[in-house]
């Protein structure tokens, strides 16, 4: 099959755009069929080997951990899926090897769920990873209440603007960082946006003169520290950027598949509370570009590239 992948650490350049090997189904997985899969920064960022310390790399790597498609077989002891179900997943792996960037991919059952009726194939890609993080920093680690006040950072970004949805469902009040251009979009996320940078802890006490409940930190550096000194007595800060929060009193967080979260955002989304923003879609052959978008830092909700399946449908 053809895919996209790399065999040593580096920049966008190693990624080759050719045959890769065929996935091999699992007793307790589905093959899927991908037409679509999101490009994220973890993906860059274990392209580059910064995350060797976490992931074991089995050269030929194929990246990526998000993924939409159509089920085309289930394993031997899958009940949950049958073939032609749409599905979304986020299909990570305990090592970096057999990913998302590929006409098919092998995914357990329990890193999917079925798709949301009402997104588009490159809309659906875009939320397993980006989405699950959303809910489960805000539903498990940070258990927003209604009425609370929550800052954001990036919040036009994959996951700030899924969590500006979410907290916002949850009954919050939202402040979320952003530059000046994408102040209007993040308003229609229902957030009140404040610019990034110099002086936001002083643009945020303007919004929140007694501090803020919770913050969800995405970037990590100095977006900690700032956070830390802004929340109201009893907040609480969770990063999923920088593993210094412990040093400011607050948690660090890594998603987990997780296919009843991924049911209930999938759920969500068809009741229109949450929306999944694709910035760029390109083709599959053009990963290494679709890398490069992402490392510049100034997406505004998703990139994802899709397979063509026009010239051939069947597996």
């Amino acid at each position: 099959m053809k895919g996209i992948s790399y065999t040593r650490y580096g920049g966008p350049e190693v990624l080759a755009f050719g045959e890769v090997s065929d996935p091999k189904l699992g007793p307790d997985a589905v093959l899927v069929k991908v037409r679509a899969a999101a490009v994220n920064p973890v993906d860059w960022k274990c392209r580059e080997g910064h995350l060797d310390g976490i992931f074991e790399a089995v050269f030929p790597v194929v990246p990526g951990w998000d993924v939409s498609g159509v089920v085309v077989q289930p394993g031997v002891s899958v009940t949950e899926f049958a073939v032609g179900d749409e599905v979304i997943g986020y299909v990570r792996e305990d090592f970096l090897s057999r990913g998302t960037f590929a006409e098919y991919v092998a995914a357990p059952v329990r890193t999917l769920a079925r798709k949301p009726r009402n997104l588009s194939y490159e809309e659906a890609a875009g939320l397993p990873l980006a989405g699950l993080t959303a809910y489960q920093v805000l539903v498990k680690a940070i258990q927003v209440k209604r009425g609370e006040t929550v800052l954001v950072h990036a919040a036009a970004g994959g996951v700030g603007s899924i969590a500006v949805q979410l907290a916002r469902h949850l009954g919050a009040r939202v402040i979320g960082t952003a530059s000046e251009s994408n102040h209007d979009f993040v308003r229609s996320l229902g957030g009140e946006p404040v610019q990034y940078g110099d002086g936001l802890a002083e643009r945020v006490r303007g919004l929140a003169p007694e501090g803020v409940d919770a913050a969800f930190d995405t970037v990590g550096g100095e977006a900690v520290k700032v956070s830390a000194n802004l929340l109201a007595p009893e907040g609480r800060l969770v990063s999923i950027a920088d593993a210094d929060v412990f040093d400011y009193g607050g948690r660090y967080y890594w998603v987990r598949p997780d296919a009843e979260d991924l049911l209930r955002l999938s759920e969500l989304a068809e009741q229109g509370v949450v929306s999944v923003h694709v910035s760029e879609t390109l083709p599959l052959e053009r990963a290494a570009d679709a890398h490069r978008l992402s490392e510049g830092g100034r997406t505004r909700g998703k990139i994802v590239v899709t397979v063509d399946w026009e010239a051939e449908d069947t597996p």
